[in-house]
C-alpha cells in the first residue's frame, strides 16, 4: 500500500496539465505543419488535384476556395466511396489558416457536420471531444499520406468533381 505524502501532492500540483482545448489547438498547429509540408495548400489553384502514391489509392485534394488568409479544401480517396451515397469516404473538409498557422478539420463526411452528429446545442466538452477525434484522425492520415509518397510534387490537375458540403 502506498502512502500519499504532502510532497507527492505538491509535485502533482506543479506538473502543468494540458486541457482538452489546449490539446486541440496544438493538434491544429501540428496539422497545419503536416499539411504545409505535404501539399503547400496556399500555392494551389482552386480546383481538383490528384496524387498517386505507393499505396495504390489515388488521393484527391480539392481546393474549394482560396481566401486572403485561409484555404478551404477537401481530401479524399478517389476509389473509396460510401455504398449508400456514392460520396468519398473517408473525406476530410479542412480550413487551413495561413495567418494563425492552424488547420482545422470541420467535418469528415459529406452531410455529417458536427450539428448532424451532435445536435444543435451540444455541451462544450462533447463538441471539443468530437473535434479532437476528427483532428487526430486527420493527423494520422496526413502522416500515412506522407509515408506513401503523396506530396505537392505528385499533384497533378484533376477533372472537376462537384463538392457537396451539406445534404440539407
Amino acid at each position: 500500500m502506498s502512502t500519499i505524502t504532502r510532497s507527492s501532492i505538491d509535485a502533482q500540483l506543479r506538473i502543468p496539465r494540458l486541457s482538452r482545448f489546449g490539446w486541440l489547438m496544438g493538434l491544429y498547429a501540428e496539422n497545419h505543419q503536416r499539411l504545409q509540408r505535404l501539399f503547400e495548400p496556399e500555392r494551389l489553384a482552386a480546383g481538383g488535384h490528384l496524387s498517386i502514391g505507393r499505396d495504390g489509392l489515388d488521393l484527391r485534394l480539392d481546393v474549394i476556395e482560396q481566401h486572403a488568409y485561409t484555404t478551404e479544401l477537401r481530401l479524399a480517396y478517389v476509389q473509396l466511396r460510401d455504398g449508400e451515397t456514392g460520396q468519398p469516404d473517408p473525406s476530410a473538409f479542412v480550413r487551413y489558416y495561413r495567418d494563425a498557422q492552424q488547420a482545422e478539420v470541420t467535418h469528415c463526411y459529406v452531410g455529417r457536420q458536427w450539428q448532424d452528429v451532435l445536435g444543435l446545442h451540444p455541451p462544450l466538452p462533447t463538441l471539443i471531444n468530437h473535434r479532437l477525434r476528427m483532428n487526430v484522425f486527420f493527423s494520422k492520415w496526413l502522416e500515412y499520406l506522407g509515408e506513401q509518397g503523396h506530396s505537392w510534387l505528385t499533384l497533378q490537375p484533376a477533372a472537376p468533381e462537384p463538392v457537396a458540403i451539406s445534404s440539407a
